[in-house]
């Protein structure tokens, strides 16, 4: 089964998250860009869901930091902004960039893209 590690400083975002992933993939989560970094190093997950605004470290720092480790993994970031930071985030090795609020339908339909 494939994993993914979901990003989101907001406990509802986290879980809805999960909820929406689980049964189809393993599910790794984290409070923040650092945390994020020491499991994504420990786990090392075949994706990344990432929020960009966060505590401690943000969105678009963990990502860099993610692909100096991993330059293969899959990173989706989420952001109320796509259209206006997408050039940003894909910079900074998004591979691709959702927009709040999502449907389920929309992410799932982005992470079978590259199983």
């Amino acid at each position: 089964m494939k994993s993914v590690l979901v990003v989101d400083d907001e406990n509802a975002i986290r879980g809805i998250l999960t909820i929406m992933l689980s049964g189809r993939f393993k599910i790794i989560t984290a409070r923040d860009g650092r945390e994020a970094l020491e499991k994504f190093k420990v786990f090392r997950p075949d994706f990344v869901i990432m929020d960009l605004m966060m505590p401690v470290v943000n969105g678009v720092e963990a990502i860099k930091e993610i692909r100096k480790i991993d330059s293969q993994v899959i990173i989706v970031a989420l952001t109320a902004y796509a259209e206006q930071r997408k050039e940003e985030l894909v910079d900074a090795g998004a591979n691709e960039v959702l927009g709040k609020p999502f449907r389920r339908k929309e992410l799932v339909e982005i992470l079978q893209k590259y199983i």
